[in-house]
């Protein structure tokens, strides 16, 4: 009897060691990525996406899952993260200190043609990085296996 315990006690262990814990083990792993498309001008939008954003996270965040989250702005949507005209900007320089792997990705195509009618060189906000092509990097990030978002 105590043979048939001890072989019962083992079986159980082996169970868990191998069902349950590879489990949890994936679930720490497991990356979600997603890119939000803003390409308007409308403040309702913009505040959309970043909506988007903390849902997303939070969502993540709840089920101990990492996820990577890219914002892509071209033509009007690059209001969004120009110094002078974003109706964003601090709930933008919030988000990116409260919210790891979050990127907000400014066309440059847009951006040359804003600067060229303004003038000057149009100015970004710090959080903002330059991609050569906003539609093009939507269609790298979808390659690369993100989700696709557009508010």
């Amino acid at each position: 009897m105590k043979n048939l315990t001890k072989l019962m006690m083992v079986i159980a262990f082996a169970f868990t060691i191998f069902t349950i814990a590879p489990q949890s083990v994936m679930a720490e792993m497991k990356v979600h990525k997603v890119a939000i498309h803003v390409d308007e001008s409308d403040p309702k939008k913009m505040n959309m996406a970043l909506n988007n954003v903390k849902n997303v996270r939070k969502y993540y965040d709840a089920k101990g899952e990492k996820v990577i989250i890219e914002v892509v702005v071209y033509g009007p949507g690059l209001h969004m993260l120009r110094k002078d005209t974003s109706p964003v900007a601090d709930r933008i320089a919030k988000m990116s200190l409260e919210i790891d792997n979050l990127q907000f990705s400014a066309c440059g195509n847009t951006h040359s043609k804003m600067s060229k009618k303004a003038g000057k060189k149009i100015e970004l906000i710090e959080e903002a990085t330059m991609v050569p092509s906003g539609v093009v990097q939507l269609i790298a990030l979808q390659e690369a296996g993100y989700s696709y978002v557009r508010p």
